[in-house]
Formats: structure tokens, sequence, C-alpha cells
């Protein structure tokens, strides 16, 4: 039986469209897990945002997603008012990365960046600096004992500084690239963007394309081992990259290549505080971690979402999806669906099936920097957890307001080392 059609942000489907309420995480998935029970193909149709069916089941998001024939990327894969897609067509501020792009397109310009990104050469590239820098960041929270805002200090700070040496951006322009990601992503966070949030993005639009335009012709002068300078010598059938969209690359690497793992080693150093019995068991037989990191990622889920549009009718549970119109695959809903992973609203690092998780996408998108984000939380877990005592909240954590990109942005933490331990 499914749900009379959402209209407005307080109804059942609100959930997805409304940035405020993904700051109360619990609400959220108590109204997910209702759409998926009673209409897991839910019609939303709020004014001044596109109209979408809402899937909330892992196998319906999975489905949609192994099709990417039938349901595009576009120009509009992410759910933003309107008014913002028809002010980047005026102003000439179009954003185009790999998350807009399908077929070859996306095939070549994935390949510009794949091998880049695959376990062996990671491992052999950046896997020590990966390791070095856990060492540092988890120096610096002890430094700062008793007491530390961790989402702030150190979660947030040590992928960025992870993703920035790979791209090969200055330490000093760091601070720079973590306010545009903020702004793009949480535009309308009040702490993260001032006055109108659509403003906020097309500010943030402007300052990335004259920066990556620059760093561009600085690789071209004087080519280094990163990213930038791929970027900057990369070629699509012969032809060199456009502009559009070699700084959408840039900006893709550049936000979602930290503010997502940041996101999950935030959300994963909670969960393990309100689970000290799990926490000690990582402690006591570090080989748990790599199943542990998988499970922490589930239960973060930093993309929320994104959109496909149906390039012919598609009928999803007797629900007629028409040719044009779009889906959005909520992906912190499958990750919580109780279908795939028994008593999903428990965090459980012993989980056998942690890995089926959709947070990273499936198919021809599954995220490039999977590998390096897991590399990530691996070191930085492995690096820290040997090294407490003990660590506990000092206050309630606050989520970013975004209904794309989000998590922890304040997690007030006491702890206290280990003897030996500085």
């Amino acid at each position: 039986m499914s749900i009379a059609t959402t209209r407005t942000l307080d109804g059942p489907g609100g959930i997805f469209v409304d940035t405020a309420a993904y700051t109360d995480l619990a609400s959220w998935h108590a109204k997910a897990d209702a759409l998926r029970r009673a209409d897991p193909v839910h019609r939303v149709e709020i004014d001044g945002y596109m109209s979408f069916y809402a899937l909330t089941r892992h196998a319906d998001v999975f489905e949609i997603e192994r099709q990417p024939e039938r349901f595009l990327n576009t120009l509009q894969s992410v759910l933003l008012p309107t008014t913002f897609y028809d002010q980047q067509i005026a102003t000439g501020l179009v954003i185009k990365s790999l998350v807009h792009m399908d077929g070859q397109e996306h095939l070549g310009h994935r390949k510009i960046t794949n091998d880049w990104f695959k376990p062996g050469n990671l491992r052999k590239v950046i896997e020590q600096r990966v390791n070095e820098l856990a060492r540092q960041f988890v120096d610096r929270m002890m430094a700062r004992a008793p007491e530390c805002d961790f989402a702030r200090e150190i979660g947030l700070m040590f992928p960025l500084h992870v993703i920035m040496s790979i791209l090969g951006v200055p330490e000093p322009d760091e601070p720079l690239m973590l306010r545009l990601t903020q702004e793009l992503f949480a535009s309308e966070d009040p702490e993260f963007g001032e006055g109108d949030a659509l403003e906020v993005i097309a500010n943030a639009s402007r300052t990335f394309f004259e920066y990556f335009n620059n760093l561009t012709e600085d690789r071209r002068r004087s080519p280094a081992h990163d990213i930038a300078t791929v970027l900057s010598e990369a070629t699509i059938d012969g032809a060199p990259l456009g502009e559009i969209e070699r700084v959408g690359y840039y900006m893709i690497v550049a936000t979602a290549g930290h503010d997502t793992t940041s996101n999950s080693i935030n959300g994963g150093l909670e969960a393990l505080m309100r689970h000290p019995d799990q926490l000690r068991s990582l402690q006591d037989d570090p080989t748990k971690i790599d199943r542990a990191v998988d499970e922490i990622i589930r239960w973060a889920t930093p993309v929320r979402h994104f959109l496909r549009h149906a390039t012919e009718d598609y009928d999803l549970h007797g629900v007629r999806i028409r040719k044009g119109e779009a889906v959005l695959l909520s992906y912190l809903a499958a990750n919580r669906d109780d279908a795939v992973f028994e008593d999903p609203h428990s965090f459980d690092i012993e989980r056998a099936n942690a890995s089926e998780h959709l947070a990273f996408g499936t198919g021809v998108h599954f995220c490039l920097g999977s590998h390096l984000a897991r590399m990530e939380l691996r070191a930085f877990f492995r690096e820290l957890l040997p090294r407490l005592e003990s660590i506990e909240l000092t206050g309630e954590p606050t989520h970013s307001v975004s209904n794309f990109v989000g998590g922890i942005k304040n997690l007030p933490v006491r702890y206290s080392l280990r003897a030996g331990q500085q």
C-alpha cells in the first residue's frame, strides 16, 4: 500500500529534501524505515525542487545503479533547489565531473585517474605517507589531552591533508579548500555559509574555477608527481581535457576526497565511544579493524543520495517511472535495510556482511576513491586505538545541515593515554 505523494517538507518524503532533517538521524531513519516498509518507491513533489521517486530499499538502489544506460547521471545529479540549476546556466558556472557523466564520456574521464587510485598503486605511492600523517594527527590529538573537539581538530583535518597531498595543493591553501568544500556541501548550514545558500555555492564555484585554473597553469610549467599534473596533461580522444571537465575533476577529488572520509572517521569514533566493549575489542585485536572499517562506513554513509534520470519508462514495485523522471537513490536508507543487514540500527564491528553497504555506490559509478578511504580509516584507527586508555563524549555531537554529503561536525571528547604513550 503506497503513501500519498509528499508535497510539503513535513510530509513523509520531506526528509530527503529538508537539509535540517539530517541533523536528527534517529528521527530520519525512523521515517525512512516506515517508507521502506509501506512505499519503497515514494513520490515527492515539493515546490522549488524537481519531482522524484525516493528509493529506500537496498535491492532497489542496487538495481537502478546497475543499469546506467536506463538511469542516467546528468548535470542535475544532486537534489538542490531548481533555481540553483537555473542560476548555473544563466551565469555559465556549470560544474561537470564524473558524477554528471555516463557511457563512453564517463569511461574516458574515469580512465584518467583510475590506475592512480588502484590498491597496488596506492600502496606504492601513498600508503607510507598516509601512515605518517595518521601518526602526526594522533600525536596532535595526544598533545591536546585531556580534551578536544575531535571532529573539528582531528577528524576533519587528517583526510584533508591526505587528499591535498595527493592532489598537489600546497599546505597553506588547505584552509581555503576546507572552506570551499563546506560551502558546497553544506551551504544551508549557517556555520558554513552566510546569506543566500545558492549564492554561497556560486561564489565557492567561482573560487574553485579560478584556483584550479591557476594550478593547471603552474603544473604545465612545472610538472610534479601529483593528480594536478595528471589532470593538467590529460587528453580525451587526443584533445586536451576541457576546462569545465578539468575543474570539475579537481573539485570532485578535492571535496569528496576528504569530506566523506572525515565524516566516516568522526562517525566511527562516536559509535565506538557509545559501544566501549567494541572499542576494547579492537584495541585487544587490531586485526579486526579491517572489517570494522566497512561497518563504520555503512554506519556513517557520508554521501546521502544521488539522483538518476530515466531514459525510458520503467516499472518498479508496480510504480511506473516515466521517461525523464528522476529517482533519488537514498544510500543512507539502503544501508539500514533489514532485508540485508540484521538488526541494521545496531553498530557491530563483527558484522559479517558489512562490506555489502552501498556507501560507495555500485556498478560503473563505484567510488573511485574507495580504496584510499578504507586505507585512511585503517591507518588512523590502527594508530589511535592502541594509544588510548579511555575516551568518552563530553557533550552531544552536532551534525551538518546537508542532504547531500554530511555527518558529525562537532565531537567533544575527553580521553586519557595508556602508560608510555604521549
